[in-house]
């Protein structure tokens, strides 16, 4: 099972999002997880990388919204990988 550690920034993104965001995310969340268990995301995702910035990416959750995310270093004694999200909201994070 994956291991996640959303960074202090990530959580002040999280609590500007509105209700029906954070319900789209975790249902995005859900198909993200299956992706990483199954070594292929959900089209829906959109997942790709991020030019600018090497080692991260984005995985759209809804139509204009989005969410930073990269592979950090394994737990010790957990199975799968470890995933740090970097923010989340709109196109906004991007600027």
């Amino acid at each position: 099972m994956p291991t996640f550690l959303p960074v202090a920034g990530f959580w002040a993104d999280w609590n500007r999002l509105r209700p029906e965001q954070r319900a789209a995310f975790l249902r995005a969340r859900n198909l993200f997880v299956e992706g990483l268990t199954a070594g292929t995301f959900h089209p829906s995702l959109r997942i790709k990388g991020v030019k600018s910035r090497p080692g991260v990416y984005e995985m759209a959750w809804a139509p204009d919204g989005r969410a930073l995310w990269q592979y950090g270093e394994p737990i010790p004694g957990r199975s799968g990988p470890h995933i740090v999200w970097l923010k989340i909201g709109t196109h906004k994070i991007f600027n």
